[in-house]
């Protein structure tokens, strides 16, 4: 069974002093077509910047249905018959962005699929999995999800079997998506299939287990493997496990994408981590959000860089994407060590006297290697937003610090009463890096960009989220290319667009299929 997952352009009008519309040069081919049938679409006069890097120039844009059919110099499809013309003059014409990293799986199966805060940045295309996909599911999976409402429960449970990853892709679809989107398959989903929440590296019969689960959704259309390396149970997982899944993925032409182990204290360590798995299961590796996390590591960026070049020089493909912000943001509860979770008992354990005691004891002096992110952020740079019970909403948007200082508790107790009390990993943005690292990472020619961020429809949206589910790519193109001068337009259109549609990479997969 195969997937049909559609990457091509659907028409976008916005602007960036200008216009960007959606030439997708990158995944499409410009179609030879008669020139006397009518077009749908010409956009004329445009300066054109089609996502090669090359230099922009001056030219006109022809649409039928959802295909580029024609491209031509400034005036030339002037009197060509179309439905509609666009005059382009002063603006851009550029291909639609490609978020890499994409959080928008609710809004896909059971949400608006129009997802607004995405289409209006020129996203036409949408990658998700780090970590976590809803397939493939079993009652391990099922009973681990958390609180979900009965309709995705529902959905979800559609999702089992061996081709579980295609069924829950086609309900995507069926469902409708502005965009166009892909995932990985999560490697979080994948040990939880077979271990649950459980600790502990896996048997052979295990491992063999893992092995055919990857293969199934390679076949299906993932584009590789993705992983989540901070969060439990996917900090569980071994170098060895994660190769394997690669070994297992190579033959399909997977990419390994990792939410690294760590990107602070052991960055460096991480990125060794990635180097190894790609090169012992053979396949090109991607590391999301590329960072070095609190004030103590922003050296180690020019460090990482290093590393990540010196493995390309040896043969490697790794590269790695970045968001054009200083905060990072993820659940409260990833302030607590991993094994406080182990077998689903984060509740349970923060409620007992000593476990909590335990947990504390080691939030404030760490002894194991896991990311600590409230000490690298400090009090002070943690925001919570995510907050649900109506005793707790009047802490929305305030930092974790001030809400000790108003409740008279120490930060630590002020975070684990409130994920006692909400139940729930609580949306959180920690301040953890560094104005001057994001723009050295962002002129690195194997930098992509991506969200981090899930899309939403601002007229439905409740509370506040992270501004990257609305300003990652107009902030780029604003901040980073036309007020800093960070990189030329053109570098920036391509590391938006064809960076992650380059042949070997990222959108594309063995089950893929245009329509």
């Amino acid at each position: 069974m195969t997937a049909t997952v559609r990457i091509c352009p659907k028409l976008f009008v916005g602007s960036f002093t200008l216009l960007w519309v959606l030439l997708l040069a990158a995944a499409l081919p410009v179609l030879n077509v008669d020139a006397q049938e009518p077009f749908d679409v010409v956009i004329l006069n445009g300066r054109i910047v089609d996502g090669t890097g090359n230099a922009w120039f001056y030219g006109d844009v022809a649409f039928r249905g959802d295909r580029i059919a024609r491209i031509a110099a400034a005036g030339q499809l002037r009197d060509a018959p179309a439905a509609t013309q666009i005059d382009a003059r002063g603006l851009v014409v550029a291909p639609g962005f490609i978020d890499i990293q994409s959080h928008s799986r609710g809004a896909f199966l059971t949400g608006d699929g129009r997802v607004v805060s995405k289409i209006t940045q020129g996203i036409t295309t949408e990658i998700l999995g780090e970590g976590w996909t809803n397939a493939p599911a079993n009652d391990r999976t099922l009973s681990l999800t958390g609180s979900v409402d009965p309709e995705t429960q529902n959905l979800t449970d559609k999702f089992r079997g061996p081709h579980g990853f295609a069924h829950w892709l086609q309900a995507m679809q069926e469902h409708g998506a502005s965009p166009n989107f892909g995932s990985f398959v999560g490697a979080t989903t994948v040990r939880m299939y077979v271990k649950g929440m459980a600790q502990g590296s896996p048997n052979e019969a295990e491992l063999e287990e893992m092995r055919q689960l990857v293969r199934n959704a390679m076949v299906d259309g993932a584009f590789g493997v993705a992983s989540a390396l901070i969060y439990p149970p996917g900090n569980f997982a071994t170098t060895t496990e994660l190769a394997e899944m690669a070994r297992a993925m190579a033959p399909y032409g997977g990419v390994y994408i990792t939410h690294m182990r760590s990107e602070a204290d052991k960055f460096i360590e991480a990125i060794d981590e990635a180097i190894e798995i790609g090169r012992k299961g053979g396949v090109p590796v991607e590391i999301y959000h590329l960072k070095a996390a609190g004030r103590r590591n922003w050296h180690k960026a020019s460090l990482a860089i290093a590393r990540i070049d010196a493995a390309r020089a040896e043969g490697l493909d790794i590269q790695a994407n970045m968001y054009p912000y200083i905060a990072g943001g993820t659940g409260l509860t990833a302030c607590l060590p991993p094994w406080a979770s182990a077998d689903g008992k984060l509740f349970s354990n923060l409620q007992d006297p000593d476990m909590r005691a335990k947990i504390r004891e080691e939030v404030l002096n760490q002894k194991g290697e896991w990311e600590n992110l409230c000490p690298l952020s400090t009090p002070e740079g943690v925001l919570i937003l995510g907050l649900e019970k109506e005793e707790n909403k009047q802490w929305i948007g305030k930092r974790l610090a001030e809400i000790a200082a108003q409740v008279g508790e120490d930060w630590l107790d002020t975070a684990i009463n409130l994920i006692l009390s909400e139940q729930q990993g609580i949306g959180t943005i920690y301040f953890m890096m560094t104005e001057e690292n994001v723009k050295l990472q962002m002129a690195q020619p194997w930098i992509k960009f991506g969200t981090d961020a899930g899309g939403w429809d601002p007229t439905r949206a409740r509370g506040l989220v992270h501004p990257r589910s609305y300003g990652t790519f107009p902030r780029i193109l604003g901040k980073y290319v036309r007020e800093e001068r960070a990189m030329a337009l053109e570098e920036a259109v391509r590391k938006m667009s064809s960076a992650g549609a380059q042949p070997g990479r990222i959108v594309r997969g063995p089950g893929y299929a245009r329509d």
